[in-house]
């Protein structure tokens, strides 16, 4: 009797969690929205995730305040109420852009107490005023930003918003940033001590390693594995682990797009292949459902063949060589990140998907895992209680 109402209370339990909401479960499923994208926010399938992330503001140059492009504005100040609708438990984040062109504006507003003031109190009324539960700072590695005023800037911002949260009596906005691959013996490093203080998590940019536009020679842009004269996910990590930083302050970034390059010549197709630069594309970037219709518009027995040294997808067509993250590797990383025990993931992004047919295969992943565990707690317990009956 006993035996039959714990399998009936465990029944119970795992039928309740494959319909659970987003609400019950820790593991952080992050998507990127880009205001760049020709995806409306209402399309968002955000029942899929935990934090959706909208990109991009900026920095003004000259006050050192967040900067929303007006057209864009009113995607931005409706991006959390419109998400919701779907999914009302989902946590937004702004994005704030520090790269490229962002960079140098950046790295001033970091050198100067004042700047970092007008920074900081920007981006908190920004954030409030548009309804989103956190910011984001994509920041790229780079030898203009010095390390120590970014430590300053983390410890000043996550003391602003303990302060905002006191004031305002509201929970304290989630502090994130988006890091891009630093090599070991790279001059900078990032402040990991500051950050395990400050930063509530950060998104690891674990892709665009390799691009067309800037090797000439082909490789996996996203390897999760890979030689040791590689860039690698895998040994990113363990940077990180061995500069102090706990895996719970990481979530695996996965990319909805890939690469193509063209072949200098189409018979010498391995990783490593001499290239003349990018194919396809101006800059050799594709969506994944771009692949997909590209791939497929070759006709009958066109495919791309899985590598699990590198955890990629290759399409190899006469000069044409793609690499790319389909369902397979996907749900290899997210494996990857689970059994490492990182936070979670988060994808780049959301336009990219097509028809949310890689956002469900991590969705469906998690649930999956915890399926199987409770079905061989069920195995077993029966398993040893039909052995007594045997006895």
């Amino acid at each position: 009797m006993a035996r039959n109402t714990m399998i009936i209370t465990l029944l119970l339990f795992l039928s309740s969690y494959v319909h659970s909401s987003n609400s019950h479960e820790t593991w952080i499923r992050a998507g990127y929205w880009d205001s760049v994208s020709e995806l409306p926010v209402s399309d968002i399938n955000s029942a899929l995730f935990t934090h959706l992330v909208c990109g991009f503001s900026n920095i003004n140059y000259s006050t050192y305040q967040i900067h929303i492009n007006s057209s864009k504005e009113p995607h931005f100040s409706t991006f959390t109420g419109t998400v919701r609708v779907k999914n009302p438990s989902v946590k937004t984040l702004l994005s704030i852009s520090a790269r490229r062109e962002g960079l140098p504006t950046f790295s001033s507003m970091i050198k100067q107490s004042s700047y970092r003031k007008s920074f900081i109190e920007s981006s908190i009324y920004t954030e409030r005023i548009y309804g989103f539960d956190g910011l984001d700072l994509s920041v790229g590695p780079s030898i203009s930003i010095n390390m120590t005023n970014l430590g300053t800037l983390f410890d000043e911002w996550r003391v602003a918003i303990a302060s905002d949260s006191k004031k305002s009596g509201k929970s304290q906005l989630l502090l994130v940033m988006s890091a891009s691959y630093l090599p070991a013996q790279h001059p900078v490093t990032y402040p990991i001590d500051i950050i395990k203080r400050t930063l509530d998590w950060i998104h690891l940019i674990a892709y665009d390693y390799h691009v067309p536009a800037e090797f000439d020679f082909t490789g996996a842009h996203a390897a999760l594995y890979g030689p040791s004269n590689w860039v690698n996910t895998d040994e990113w990590i363990k940077e990180w682990l061995r500069g102090g930083l706990s895996a719970s302050k990481l979530v695996l970034g996965l990319p909805y797009h890939g690469y193509a390059w063209t072949l200098v010549n189409p018979n010498e197709n391995a990783i490593g292949a001499p290239s003349s630069g990018p194919g396809v594309t101006s800059d050799g970037s594709m969506g994944y459902k771009n692949i997909k219709s590209f791939i497929k518009g070759y006709g009958y027995g066109a495919a791309a063949v899985y590598n699990s040294t590198y955890v990629m997808k290759l399409f190899v067509v006469g000069s044409t060589w793609i690499n790319f993250d389909d369902v397979e590797s996907i749900k290899a990383k997210i494996s990857y990140a689970k059994e490492n025990n990182l936070s979670g993931y988060s994808v780049f992004q959301l336009s990219n998907d097509d028809n949310w047919i890689l956002s469900r295969a991590g969705r469906l992943l998690v649930k999956i895992s915890i399926f199987h565990f409770i079905l061989f707690i069920l195995m077993k317990h029966w398993t040893r209680d039909v052995s007594i009956d045997f006895e």
